[in-house]
């Protein structure tokens, strides 16, 4: 089927469709026949993920909590077949939107589900604007997404890159009293403004960000970047994705860890704990999604992804879970019939669900989730490491306690935006 088989995999789940009229005679079958060979048509699902490079162990995780959710449901949504179509963005732009293109115009697929990181989401914003396809983004936290370019085509069922943060932000100046902090954070889209929705609530809150460092995505090794962090620093703010959490704070450990450290959630998520020692013990963060946080189908989630993968959810398999039941819920309001795609699309937008990884979640007005965010410490508990809440802040709006208004006017969060006041301080 597929004519590129490292780059997709075509997944079919059918079961038979049962019609009482069949039973009948032969003329009141002929009638059920044309309905029952419609709720049979697969539904067509692209699934956009990545299989290799630094963001490869999320893209696993988003393969596992899909999986997971499409079997819960017997391999259906809104009672019909699934047809789950998956690409290798390889965590490159480029390789992206080729992708995209290849699920729309070859596959024809009827939604997408993904990609993962947020350059990649800004990668295929334009194409998705021109094409019309429904997206829902499972782990791509791009702001401006759904903030001031926000795509008609696009819904987000985790949050923005930002949003966990500013809490975070305001729990270190406000609950930990640190006074003068350095960030270091991946370079790019995801680092950038995880990093600057905790430097502006935490600024906000009296504290000050004194150094900010930026290695590339990629990098082997943290030792330069560690030995810029001056020894009279109260924390370092660490804002990594993929595995570059777990190569940062082994070589923190390494150096002497200066300073205590507190994190974006995907620093220390659970998908990469299994592989972390002691140098995680004692950091603090902040996010969306922690294995065990207490909101309605958490508990039953966790339980049954521990139980089928031997390890704990983390932030990438709860988002593409999330994404999975966003679908689903839409499919099912529009009684299936997803080939009106501005239909399926009004449908995405009006989601609410009352229990999942997330608890309870409904979208703004923009298509991103207002969402419970916990303050977690890093534990070894129970023989593993694990995220142990110290606080919830529950209905989380992407735009913190700031006036939406106010917020949209300002420019989107980046490397320089907003400025830090106190550098060299």
């Amino acid at each position: 089927m597929p004519t590129n088989t490292s780059a997709v995999t075509f997944r079919r789940t059918r079961s038979k469709a049962s019609c009482k009229a069949w039973l009948l005679a032969t003329a009141l079958a002929a009638v059920c026949a044309a309905p029952a060979l419609a709720q049979q048509a697969p539904i067509k699902v692209g699934f956009m993920t990545v299989r290799s490079g630094a963001l490869a162990a999320g893209g696993k995780q988003m393969e596992q909590g899909l999986e997971y959710c499409l079997a819960e449901r017997g391999g259906k949504m809104g009672g019909r077949p699934v047809e789950l179509i998956t690409v290798d963005t390889a965590g490159q732009p480029a390789t992206t939107k080729t992708r995209a293109q290849e699920l729309v115009e070859r596959v024809r697929v009827d939604a997408i589900i993904g990609p993962l990181a947020a350059f990649e989401a800004l990668a295929i914003d334009d194409y998705i604007r021109q094409v019309g396809v429904p997206v829902i983004s499972p782990s791509a936290a791009a702001e401006d997404l759904t903030q001031r370019k926000q795509n008609p085509w696009f819904v987000r069922a985790v949050g923005t890159s930002a949003q966990a943060n500013h809490a975070l932000g305001e729990y270190a100046a406000k609950d930990l009293k640190l006074k003068r902090v350095v960030t270091i954070g991946d370079d790019f889209a995801f680092g950038h403004e995880a990093t600057a929705g905790f430097q502006r609530a935490f600024e906000d809150n009296g504290g000050k960000v004194v150094k900010k460092l930026w290695p590339p995505l990629n990098v082997a090794d943290y030792g330069s970047y560690i030995s810029q962090i001056p020894s009279d620093v109260d924390a370092v703010y660490a804002a990594f994705a993929g595995g570059n959490g777990l190569r940062f704070l082994q070589q923190y450990a390494e150096y002497g860890a200066p300073a205590k450290v507190i994190a974006q959630m995907t620093t220390v998520d659970e998908g990469i704990l299994k592989s972390m020692g002691k140098e995680a013990v004692g950091v603090i963060s902040s996010g969306w999604y922690t294995a065990t946080q207490d909101v309605p189908g958490n508990k039953e989630f966790a339980a049954g992804i521990r139980a089928k993968y031997g390890a704990d959810p983390g932030y990438y398999t709860a988002g593409a879970y999330e994404a999975c039941a966003f679908l689903d819920a839409a499919v099912k309001a529009v009684d299936g019939k997803v080939e009106d795609k501005q239909a399926l699309m009004k449908a995405l937008r009006e989601v609410k669900l009352d229990k999942g990884p997330f608890g309870e979640v409904a979208l703004d007005p923009y298509g991103n989730p207002i969402m419970t965010v916990t303050i977690r410490r890093t534990e070894e508990k129970d023989g593993r490491l694990q995220n142990v809440v110290l606080k919830t802040y529950p209905k989380v709006s992407q735009f913190w306690t700031y006036d939406p208004k106010a917020f949209l006017a300002d420019p989107v969060y980046s490397r320089d935006y907003p400025p830090a006041r106190h550098l060299g301080n």
